[in-house]
């Protein structure tokens, strides 16, 4: 995900993560600043490296509820929401963060957001496809796993915790035997 947003050529791009491991990952992907939300207010963070503007552009790629609310509070004014990550549990929002109100140390004013679904756009599989074969993804650095297609059960176990994996791979051609 990173390594897409950096192609888009954004002023700065901020990436987080519950794993420094994977932060270290995002850097190389081309993230300019990574946080770990368990070592900091990333929200007052992200305001003061914006000087108090806040993000254009927030993807939310976990699937975790609490990212959803951080993400509301981390936009700037006519700022974009993508909902892209797919949730084990419900999440909610009290919607009245985007309304006249302060928050911690922000001040939110009608900021009046876009918010939108990014998972099952028509476009994204194609895209992702042509930067792939165009070399334009360090695949190296995102894949973290390629098993056999005989082990999908591990390769899925490896994507839901997501503590010791970014991409898993299965790779059909293993199984075959000459």
């Amino acid at each position: 995900m990173v390594a897409a947003a950096r192609l888009k050529s954004p002023a700065t791009l901020i990436a987080l993560d519950l794993f420094d491991w994977k932060l270290e990952v995002a850097k190389k992907c081309g993230a300019d600043v990574v946080l770990n939300p368990s070592h900091c207010d990333v929200v007052e963070e992200v305001h003061s490296l914006t000087g108090g503007y806040g993000c254009d552009i927030y993807i939310e790629a976990t699937g975790h509820p609490q990212s959803v609310k951080q993400g509301l509070l981390m936009l700037c004014k006519m700022g974009t929401m993508v909902e892209y990550g797919v949730f084990g549990q419900e999440a909610t929002v009290d919607w009245t963060i985007i309304s006249d109100a302060k928050v911690s140390s922000i001040s939110i004013f009608t900021i009046e957001l876009t918010i939108r679904g990014g998972h099952c756009s028509p476009y994204t599989y194609p895209k992702a496809i042509s930067m792939i074969e165009k070399k334009q993804l360090p695949l190296e650095d995102i894949i973290t796993h390629r098993l056999p297609l005989k082990d999908v059960e591990k390769g899925l176990k490896l994507v839901n915790s997501s503590k010791e994996s970014i991409k898993v791979v299965l790779l059909p051609s293993q199984d075959v035997e000459s």
